[in-house]
């Protein structure tokens, strides 16, 4: 079993490569592979998605890898391998983002990615720290995560989502703030997992183990 958590100059890793290895070890869900080689992503068991910066720029950075995103896509879309996105490479998920300009997500989920507008102008953007997530849907990777349950943010722009069913959690920011999305083999959600103690190893684990 191997999951590849893909590497496209899209942020710092290392948080992200500990807290799956380390829950890979604990769980025994086999090896952890950090690449942007678009053969090992294509025969992964798992992928993970990570993304932080600008929308438009971690689109780029996919297709300046040559193969990579079609990789991706044919691994997640024709052989249905389980995904998780964070942060970007959650937003990506979508069918479009607004930041700065127009572009255009995998369209696994239907929904935009637009700027944060609180209703309370007191509360500051980016939206960065703690925030409690409410639970909208009961899904596997989502075991023994309960509403109140803690993760950490750090984002200007978010995920209005256009199918109920989609929306796996929000939180309140002034005004409910995409938390995490699914469907299908796919997850993905706003925040850091791996920066989210223990709620966010226990969803690592349980992605780990997910069987669709």
């Amino acid at each position: 079993m191997t999951t590849v958590l893909i590497d496209y100059d899209a942020g710092n890793l290392h948080s992200a490569e500990k807290a799956f290895q380390r829950m890979a070890a604990e769980v025994g869900a086999g090896d952890l592979i950090v690449t942007a080689d678009p053969d090992v992503v294509a025969r992964a068991d798992r992928i993970v998605l990570p993304g932080d910066g600008a929308f438009p720029a971690c689109r780029q950075g996919l297709r300046e890898i040559d193969g990579l995103e079609a990789a991706l896509l044919e691994a997640v879309e024709a052989r249905g391998v389980p995904f998780f996105g964070i942060c970007v490479g959650m937003q990506m998920m979508a069918r479009l983002g607004l930041e700065y300009e127009e572009v255009a997500g995998f369209g696994w989920i239907d929904g935009v990615v637009d700027r944060i507008t609180p209703s309370d102008p007191s509360l500051k953007i980016p939206h960065m720290g703690w925030n409690d997530l409410n639970i909208d849907q009961q899904h596997p990777v989502l075991e023994g995560i309960s509403t109140g349950d803690h993760a950490y943010f750090v984002h200007s722009y978010a995920m209005r989502v256009s199918t109920p069913s989609h929306l796996l959690a929000h939180v309140d920011y002034g005004g409910d703030v995409t938390a995490i999305v699914g469907r299908d083999t796919m997850v993905g959600t706003q925040f850091h997992p791996e920066k989210s103690q223990s709620a966010g190893l226990r969803m690592i684990a349980n992605f780990l183990q997910w069987r669709p």
